[in-house]
């Protein structure tokens, strides 16, 4: 279940216009919400427990299906790679599904989970939407069009990064320690607490959000696959923000990730990198 090997940058020229791809995102977030909706919460849940141990419910499944079969409407000529049923179709143009991103936060009640919907241009994610039902937030993005979320008014609000340039004034999220402590990069992690002003594991999609909208400086995870970050890339980038692997490469498929304010990204990559690193990150 991978992208294409070949992964150009994601500041690669794109002259096309994505409006129709991104309004079509937003109307497969619409139908994925009201599928998760309708199911979360609710005490006769069905879920299971996967090969890899992860759990899945019936509505991650659900969620996926009801996505692909507008796909299948839509744009049947385009490829799907979705966590739960796999890929499908050419990886020209590749929607990339997260049903449920955080589905142990959904089997128990937890509002903090998020459909993650992208569209995957020769590689680089072009269209992101994260969309949020049970908190009423949604943040989505596309190459030229900027990055944008919901408000109260009902007005969206575009998305810009913190102007934050001394490591010593920013603010952190790392997912979890254990995390990094499995891929030996626990002493990094110390690291880093140490050379910040604030660190914090808040979890999955929502600390990248966080810093789409100039809360964060800085967010890196491990262990992820390519349905859990594609989504993320095009909201990040386009509020002018970076984001790529834990080494620095343009990336979905390294199982790493590191997304800053673009300002600090450099100098957290040397951070992560310095002769002391010795951790693994694959």
């Amino acid at each position: 279940m991978t992208s294409p090997a070949a992964s150009p940058s994601w500041s690669a020229p794109f002259a096309g216009d994505l409006s129709d791809e991104l309004a079509l995102a937003l109307r497969l977030a619409d139908a994925a919400d009201a599928v998760t909706m309708a199911r979360f919460d609710a005490a006769d849940l069905d879920v299971r427990t996967k090969s890899d141990a992860s759990p899945v419910t019936e509505a991650d499944l659900a969620t996926e299906r009801a996505i692909r079969g507008i796909l299948a409407d839509e744009r049947p000529a385009d490829g799907v790679l979705g966590e739960e049923f796999g890929v499908s179709g050419d990886t020209a143009r590749q929607w990339i599904i997260d049903p449920i991103d955080g589905t142990a936060n959904y089997l128990k009640g937890i509002p903090m989970w998020t459909t993650l919907i992208a569209l995957a241009i020769d590689g680089v994610p072009r269209v992101g939407v994260a969309s949020q039902p049970a908190l009423g937030r949604r943040w989505w993005a596309a190459t030229g069009l900027g990055a944008w979320t919901n408000t109260p008014s009902g007005e969206p609000a575009r998305l810009a990064v913190s102007a934050v340039t001394n490591l010593a004034e920013a603010s952190v999220s790392f997912q979890s320690i254990a995390q990094w402590d499995e891929v030996g990069r626990a002493d990094d992690l110390l690291r880093l607490s140490r050379a910040v002003w604030r660190d914090r594991g808040y979890g999955d999609t929502w600390p990248y959000m966080l810093l789409a909208e100039g809360r964060l400086e800085f967010v890196a995870e491990f262990d992820v696959k390519e349905y859990d970050i594609a989504a993320l890339v095009p909201i990040v980038t386009e509020a002018g923000g970076r984001f790529t692997d834990i080494d620095g490469a343009d990336s979905i498929s390294s199982r790493s990730s590191l997304a800053t304010n673009g300002a600090l990204h450099d100098d957290f990559l040397t951070l992560l990198t310095s002769p002391t690193s010795t951790g693994q990150t694959r």
